[in-house]
């Protein structure tokens, strides 16, 4: 059954090129992918697929089915561009990656039994449809979850940051209507450069695994009493979501403190839903490793960690799950994200990688299947 998914995927190869290329011309962003879900969706239902919209109630989220029954294969498919250029981050690959895997081993659950799946998660990495479907229960009765992404190298799956989104909202309006009574002497902007030291200070101070990045200012001003309102946004970053939720706790704190002493009543929520932290199954991610190099992709570093958070941390505390990276450049002076990666998407090079690595992918699906001591050593290692 093996040659079979190879031979298959061979003779669909076109289709998955032109799949790249169409979200690659028709770039869209952040849960605005109607065109592109909507491409897959019907990619989909042509292979004899069960599809699902609007999953979860998100417009361009879908959830797509071939086979009957245990182990669900899951296979996460990524088709958000980045906002003003692109497919930087390769997305146009990621979801053919996925489709090709699943159209390769749902050519064979018929005999083999089983299901293959592919899930359709629009957003970014940190912030995307995963966190939503995850929060609704939705891959409990998933047995293994693969989320491929490209890369510049290939590397087994490691980790990511935990990340807690936290928005800070001063609001001066009751102070701006008593101006004779008005004990605030801090402008917006100083009062926002007070917290954020005082904040970088406490880090330092508590953890060397922490820290704060992508802090965004809104409505500020040098003026002492030229807003009503302002907020700040930034990302709490650790190495575990254990560790981020203690010194949530202590930022919170400190904030209240601050506020009192600046006079200015804040409001502190999150303004998106946590990441966890990305747990590789290591049996499952050694599998696929294997099957990489078996498919003739050799060179494969080990454990590569992303400095960034991933909304399939979340699965991975409930389900099997890795998250592997796949070259598909033999330029490795380039970044990604940059617009030189998205570039790369359109060589020679990264259109043989994408079947190689669906080869291994849908084999590796196949393999859980048909060998169930694989799934029983994949699924203690959770546990």
């Amino acid at each position: 059954m093996k040659q079979e998914i190879i031979s298959y995927i061979d003779s669909i190869k076109d289709d998955i090129y032109n799949l790249s290329n169409y979200l690659y011309n028709n770039p869209e962003t952040n849960y605005k992918e109607y065109k592109g879900s909507a491409y897959i969706i019907n990619m989909l239902k042509t292979h004899g697929f069960n599809v699902k919209e609007n999953y979860c109630n998100i417009p361009t989220a879908f959830y797509a089915q071939c086979g009957i029954g245990h182990p669900k294969i899951c296979y996460i498919c990524k088709y958000t561009a980045a906002e003003k250029s692109g497919h930087v981050f390769g997305n146009n690959v990621n979801a053919s990656i996925s489709v090709a895997s699943a159209l390769g081993l749902s050519k064979v659950v018929s005999k083999s039994g089983g299901s293959v799946i592919v899930l359709g998660c629009p957003g970014e990495y940190s912030n995307g449809a995963e966190l939503t479907i995850t929060k609704e229960k939705c891959f409990e009765d998933i047995d293994i979850i693969i989320a491929p992404h490209c890369d510049i190298t290939n590397a087994e799956s490691g980790t990511s940051m935990a990340i807690i989104p936290i928005k800070i909202k001063y609001n001066n309006n009751n102070n701006n209507n008593n101006n004779n009574n008005n004990n605030n002497i801090f402008s917006s902007l100083e009062s926002y450069l007070f917290v954020f030291n005082s904040l970088t200070h406490l880090i330092k101070e508590l953890s060397t695994n922490c820290f704060i990045d992508n802090i965004s200012i809104n409505n500020v001003s040098p003026i002492n009493n030229s807003f009503l309102q302002s907020e700040a946004k930034f990302y709490l970053k650790a190495t575990t979501i254990n560790e981020a939720e203690t010194l949530e706790k202590k930022i919170i704190e400190l904030i209240h403190s601050l506020s009192q002493i600046m006079n200015m009543p804040e409001e502190i929520s999150l303004f998106e839903l946590p990441s966890q932290e990305l747990l590789t199954n290591k049996s499952l991610s050694r599998l696929l490793a294997h099957n990489l190099k078996e498919s003739g992709i050799i060179n494969i570093d080990c454990c590569k960690n992303s400095s960034y958070g991933l909304g399939i941390g979340a699965i991975s505390h409930l389900t099997p799950c890795i998250y592997p990276s796949i070259s598909i450049t033999e330029n490795k002076l380039i970044n990604c994200p940059s617009p030189a990666f998205a570039l790369e998407t359109q060589t020679e090079f990264c259109k043989n990688n994408i079947i190689k690595a669906a080869n291994a992918l849908a084999i590796t699906g196949l393999d859980i299947i048909e060998k169930q001591d694989l799934l029983k050593e994949i699924t203690i290692e959770l546990k």
